[in-house]
C-alpha cells in the first residue's frame, strides 16, 4: 500500500470518495481532447475575422473575436450534458446566446452627428457567436460557411463600400458645400 504524507493509503476509503463523486457528478470522465479540438476551431475560424477587424482599426479585433468564438462554444459544451434529450432547453441556451451577442454588438454601435459607425462590426460579433455555437454543438460545415461569408463579406465590401461612398461624392458635389 502506498503512504501518503506519513499515512497510508486506504484503497476502501478512496473507492468510497470516487463512488460518491460518480454519485453527485454522475459517471463523468474527464476528456479534454474533443473540448479542445473544438475550442481551437472555434478559435481559428474567428481569427480571420478579427485579424479583419484589427486591420481596419475597429473597436472590436484581433482578441475580441477569437474569445467570443470560444466563449459560445464553451457554453455550448459545458450545458451539453445538461441538455441531452432535452431539445428545448438547448434551445433556451441558444436563445440566451443569441441575445448576449445582441447585447455586445449592440456595444459597438456609436452614433455621431448624424451617422452610424460600428455595424459591420456588431454584425461581425454576433454572425461570431453563432460560429461558436455550430463549432459547440458539432455543426463545422456551418460554421465554416458562416466564417468564409463573414470574412469575404467584409474583405470584398469595404472597397466597394469607398465606391460607393466617391460615387455619391460626384452625383452630389452641392451638398458637400452645406
Amino acid at each position: 500500500m502506498r503512504e501518503i504524507a506519513g499515512r497510508r493509503a486506504d484503497p476502501n476509503r478512496a473507492s468510497a470518495v470516487v463512488s460518491v463523486m460518480e454519485r453527485l457528478l454522475g459517471a463523468y470522465h474527464f476528456d479534454i481532447l474533443p473540448h479542445a479540438v473544438a475550442l481551437a476551431i472555434a478559435y481559428g475560424l474567428a481569427f480571420p475575422i478579427g485579424w479583419n477587424r484589427e486591420r481596419h482599426e475597429r473597436s472590436a479585433g484581433l482578441r475580441t473575436f477569437p474569445l467570443v468564438a470560444v466563449a459560445t462554444c464553451g457554453f455550448i459544451q459545458t450545458t451539453e450534458a445538461l441538455t441531452v434529450g432535452h431539445p428545448e432547453a438547448l434551445a433556451r441556451i441558444v436563445e440566451g446566446l443569441i441575445m448576449g451577442m445582441g447585447f455586445i454588438g449592440g456595444g459597438a454601435i456609436l452614433k455621431t452627428n448624424g451617422s452610424v459607425h460600428g455595424t459591420a462590426t456588431a454584425a461581425s460579433l454576433w454572425v461570431t457567436g453563432a460560429i461558436g455555437v455550430a463549432v459547440g454543438l458539432g455543426v463545422l460545415d456551418v460554421a465554416v460557411m458562416l466564417a468564409l461569408v463573414t470574412f469575404v463579406t467584409l474583405k470584398l465590401a469595404a472597397p466597394l463600400k469607398e465606391i460607393a461612398k466617391e460615387e455619391s461624392r460626384i452625383e452630389r458635389p452641392d451638398d458637400q458645400n452645406r
